[in-house]
Parts: C-alpha cells; structure tokens; sequence
C-alpha cells in the first residue's frame, strides 16, 4: 500500500504522493485510475513531490485525465505548505515544468506564490497563429467569441463576460480547450468585473473539467484585466471555492490564499 495525503486549494483537490525517498512511477493510465472519484481516490490533479538538486522540491503535476502539465498555483500552495511545516523554514522553492516557483509563509496556513511574469506572446502560451492576444476572436459553432490569452506557464485563455455565475462554463469550455487555436489544449476562464479591486471567475480546467478554483487561471485572469485597464494591481478574485488575492508587482503575479489537508490515507497501485 502507497501513503497518500488528500489536499485542496479552495476546493481544487489533490491527491499528494511523496516520492523524495521512494520512488513513484506513475503512468498516465495509473494517473487517471487514482484519480477517478468513483474507483480510485478522486481528484482534480495528482501531485507527486520529487526531490530536486535546484529547489527544496520538485513537484510533478498529472490532471484528473492522466496529462501532465506545465504548473499549478493551488497545488503549489498546498505543497509549499506541506514544506514549510516540515523544515521549519519561512519560505521554499519548488521546481515545476514551466520553472521555479517561490512560495513563502503568509500566515494562518495561507501561502502566498510568486507565479511568475505572465507570458502575451502568442507562440509562447502557445496559440495556432499569430493573434493580438490581448483580444481575438474565437469561432465555436458559428458563434463569434471575443477572447484574451496569457500562459503563467501553462496556457489559459480568458473570456471577459457580464455575470460569470451565468457562463456557459460547462458547454463551452471543453469546446474551447480544445479548439484547433490551442495546439496543446487550453484553461477557460470566464471572469465579471465587479469593480477594480474584486473579479469574480468561474474556470474549466484543461484535463480536469470544472472545478471550484485554479490558481494559474486567477492569476491569467489578473494579469489580463490589468492588461486591459480594468483592475488596480491588486484584487480579489471570487471563485466557487472561496478567495484568492493577486497582487501585480515588478512584472509578477502574487497569488495568495489558504491551503487544506483534508486526510491521510493508503491505496493500492495494482
């Protein structure tokens, strides 16, 4: 039997396996039987911790559907959290597929991640074609969809809309993850402009489906609407999971907000 913790970020769920001592393979297939809710452990991403000769860890990231991917911002909250309890220390660096990722103590179980500088260039979120990633249009069934994209290491692209809580967030959002303008898939986010200081987003994960927060969709999100004018450089961002807060500072995205371990528990990998 394999020792796993069940953590979330607001909702977005994970099930944690610590190879720093023991190593894990874990496959696409075995990745997607663990993380079915029916007859495995269920969650949205499965993490594995892995140990790293550049950062305090390595984190690998497997989506409810068995891909690997770039990063994830509520995920790393609730490792850093795992990291910094157990070294004692005030702040950690975790290794992701899109790079290091700062994260630091905020108090109360909260972490707060440094997620880097979002990424505006179209061949580097990556888009099919060369577009104003600013603002562009989307075709999806012969409807005419005005978009924004950004990559915070993995690729999102963003619809500004007039009540989120309404969004077709479940029709549309896998049609557009996987629309041919995004080569490697993509994460929707659809996000209302309550003022300049508080958005409020719904988001359908890219391999996961809706889940009730993401972290590099809030911060895609911040960092579009600040691009576009339309939000101070720090805000609150409404999820169905609860709150997070971005903070836009050097080029940066902070992301703050709490992390949970729900239990410990064993699973078999046969």
């Amino acid at each position: 039997m394999i020792p796993f913790l069940k953590m979330h970020g607001l909702g977005n769920d994970f099930a944690v396996f610590d190879a720093r001592k023991r190593p894990l393979v874990i496959d696409d297939a075995l990745a997607t039987k663990l993380s079915d809710r029916r007859r495995g452990i269920g969650c949205d991403q499965l993490i594995v911790i892995e140990p790293s000769p550049v950062a305090d860890a390595l984190m690998r990231i497997r989506n409810a559907d068995g891909s690997e991917v770039e990063t994830c911002g509520n995920a790393a909250r609730c490792i850093a959290r795992l990291l910094l309890d157990e070294s004692g220390k005030s702040s950690v660096t975790l290794m992701t597929q899109a790079g290091p990722l700062h994260c630091s103590d905020a108090g109360g179980g909260a972490v707060t991640v440094d997620m880097g500088a979002p990424e505006f260039a179209w061949d580097a979120i990556p888009l099919a074609e060369a577009v104003d990633t600013n603002m562009f249009a989307l075709v999806v069934d012969d409807k005419l969809f005005m978009a924004a994209a950004a990559s915070m290491g993995n690729p999102h692209c963003v619809l500004f809309v007039e009540d989120a809580d309404k969004a077709p967030v479940a029709t549309l959002g896998p049609l557009l993850e996987t629309h041919n303008m995004f080569p490697r898939r993509t994460n929707v986010e659809f996000v209302s402009v309550r003022d300049r200081s508080h958005l409020r987003m719904r988001v359908w994960e890219r391999g996961a489906g809706i889940t009730q927060a993401c972290g590099s969709g809030t911060c895609a999100v911040a960092a579009a609407a600040y691009r576009r004018g339309l939000i101070d450089d720090k805000v609150e961002v409404e999820l169905d999971g609860g709150i997070l807060h971005i903070a836009l500072k050097d080029g940066h995205v902070f992301m703050t907000g709490p992390t949970a371990l729900a239990y410990r528990g064993e699973v078999a990998f046969a």
